[in-house]
């Protein structure tokens, strides 16, 4: 699966336990009618794919789904759910008008001059 959209926050790297277990988080906000914060983990050696990146680029990000059962102190099951990035990689930002290439005007087409009022009404539907 995956995730696209401008990164909106690159965490810092967590170290967690006696055994070093790492943890860096990012937030990609969502290009759609309604944008939505995702926020994606990168664990253990893929914390550094993250170096490169910074607010404000477009992304692509490919995710696992993660879910883990949990049972608290009072017997309780709880579940939990997490997205797990493990590759990332930028997108060209979306084209927007200064970056579409040049309209020549209306003016610089000659227009068709040999039309006959016959000819306007030929179409088959």
């Amino acid at each position: 699966m995956e995730v696209q959209g401008k990164i909106k926050m690159v965490g810092e790297t967590q170290t967690f336990g006696s055994n070093g277990f790492r943890k860096r988080e990012i937030v990609v906000t969502t290009e759609e009618q309604y944008p939505q914060h995702i926020m994606v983990e990168f664990v253990q050696d893929k914390t550094d794919l993250l170096n490169s990146y910074q607010v404000g680029q477009q992304v692509k990000i490919s995710i696992n789904l993660r879910g883990r059962e949990w049972v608290n102190p009072q017997g309780e099951t709880k579940y939990f759910n997490s997205i797990q990035g493990w590759r990332i990689e930028a997108l060209q930002a979306e084209a927007s008008g200064e970056n579409l290439p040049p309209v020549p005007p209306a003016d610089a087409f000659e227009p068709a001059g040999d039309l006959k009022e016959e000819d306007h009404d030929d179409l088959p539907f």
